[in-house]
């Protein structure tokens, strides 16, 4: 899909269709498009909401015909709900949701409206904004599928504003942030006997060739020379070779920089702590943590954020194959740590040990991980919120502030050190889960053993890693969290230290 500025009247644009936004105001024609839209069809939308079938709301998409009277013969118009409480995130889902509505009417070109500097943002902001929800919200996974019918497909989407330069200003920063959430979600969604941990290593090295990134691929003799036995623990159980990925965005000074780890479990069986047979077939999401981190280093790179940045991302099946780790085994991390094995279906939390124990081996600083870790954080926040638990609360609340930045919840969860008696093992010097009670934040104090001193965050997904419908920029399935908050972490970093 082709995305471009133009300074042509988006009432006279040729296109098939054109997309106007609307806030739920006690005047909702005062001003903008909207306005003269009405005013173009001699004040028709009166009715419409008279009756309240026009109203401005958030999620409401309306389809308006105007008989001739615009270059366009059909006009969507996607609600941004109260002016006052409407922000980027607002105008991302209205144009997903604008977008959507003028694909399922028919292929061709979209027009859209960019309104709204008077509400307190740039040009550039908007258009940004509009793109992201342009691009994530006409998302479709639909490769493996035999087509009923050729699928309507937007071509061709003009953005108009008076302001040209700054649409042209925002345009590559909105889809530079989509795209890269985008991919992750395409590498979520794969099945997982086509996404292997050496096809998700393929594809990371071909994504970092398109985005001018470094990349090297570690193989398991690697590893093993690196001491990295609670990774290669966890790899023993399947017959598909283990690869922990390295990749590189090279923008700051020789410093080692920011370095993000992201679980990379492509398909999670639980081990030989078998899970139950009833939706197992999500768990090829379990490298979500994996594709996010992957994933952001494209848009890091494609917005040359002036800072160095390191994404690190151990990938191998948890499967129960005759070599696999049993419950009681002992494994010795890459930081000399050893770990007692309760439960084999812990696993996430094993093969970020060893990432965690690499990233200060780089020296690099703050971390943050990304992981599907416990069940238990979806019971917490549900599919509303990520969870995030850190060894430093001023890098929490700046993850949480790129993620307001982003559209992405976050919520903290304590770390206590009461916590800590729960993973303490009489064999090791760690037990690898704690029981049912607070897991989630269990999960994270084990992680904590192997971040150390460094300034570090632990984001658990495993409630925003999929979608269960479609509205706004989310479409059922991946989610594509928290890639966009990743980015603005790193920018913010970068306009900190310039």
């Amino acid at each position: 899909m082709d995305i471009t500025a133009s300074g042509t009247p988006a009432l006279d644009a040729a296109a098939d269709h054109l997309l106007i936004f609307a806030t739920r105001d006690d005047d909702i024609l005062d001003g903008g498009a909207l306005r003269q839209l009405n005013e173009a069809l001699d004040g028709g939308l009166a009715p419409l909401i008279k009756s309240g079938e026009l109203s401005g709301s958030v999620n409401e998409t309306v389809v308006v015909h105007t008989f001739g009277k615009t270059e366009t013969s059909r006009v969507v118009i996607a609600g941004l709900g109260p002016a006052e409480k409407m922000g980027l995130d607002e105008i991302r889902h209205a144009a997903a949701n604008g977008a959507r509505k003028a694909r399922s009417l028919s292929s061709g070109a979209l027009a859209v409206a960019v309104d709204g500097e008077e509400c307190g943002f740039t040009t550039e902001e908007i258009a940004g904004a509009i793109c992201e929800g342009l691009d994530l919200g006409l998302y479709r996974f639909d490769r493996h599928q035999s087509p009923k019918r050729v699928p309507n497909v937007l071509e061709r989407v003009s953005l108009h504003s008076q302001n040209v330069a700054g649409v042209e200003a925002g345009i590559p920063h909105g889809r530079s942030l989509a795209g890269a959430a985008n991919f992750a979600r395409d590498l979520a969604n794969e099945p997982s006997n086509l996404l292997t941990p050496t096809e998700l290593a393929n594809r990371a090295e071909a994504w970092a060739a398109d985005h001018d990134v470094e990349i090297e691929v570690m193989d398991e003799a690697t590893a093993a020379e690196l001491g990295m036995g609670s990774f290669l623990g966890v790899a023993k159980g399947s017959h598909q070779p283990a690869k922990f990925l390295i990749l590189r965005h090279r923008g700051g000074a020789d410093e080692p920089g920011l370095g993000y780890c992201g679980k990379g479990i492509t398909f999670d069986t639980g081990g030989i702590s078998i899970k139950p047979a009833a939706n197992m077939e999500a768990m090829k999401q379990d490298m979500s943590g994996a594709a996010a981190v992957v994933a952001s280093m494209g848009a890091i790179a494609d917005l040359k954020l002036p800072i160095n940045v390191t994404a690190l991302a151990p990938c191998t099946e948890n499967m129960p194959g005759g070599n696999a780790i049993k419950p009681g085994d002992l494994l010795t991390a890459m930081n000399g740590a050893t770990i007692e094995v309760i439960n084999t279906d812990a696993e996430g939390r094993l093969v970020l040990a060893d990432a965690l124990s690499y990233a200060n081996h780089l020296g690099l600083s703050p971390l943050i991980d990304v992981a599907t870790l416990t069940g238990a954080v979806a019971v917490a926040l549900g599919d509303v919120a990520t969870g995030v638990m850190a060894n430093d609360d001023n890098l929490a609340a700046e993850v949480i502030e790129a993620g307001k930045r982003a559209g992405e919840k976050f919520w903290q969860l304590p770390m206590f050190p009461e916590y800590d008696d729960q993973i303490r093992s009489q064999v090791a010097d760690v037990k690898n889960t704690g029981g049912r009670l607070a897991g989630a934040i269990t999960a994270a104090k084990f992680l904590a053993r192997f971040a150390g001193d460094t300034p570090w965050a632990h984001l658990d997904m495993a409630g925003t890693d999929d979608a269960s419908k479609t509205r706004g920029t989310q479409v059922k399935g991946a989610s594509g969290v928290p890639v966009r908050s990743l980015v603005r972490f790193a920018a913010a970093r970068a306009e900190a230290s310039a």
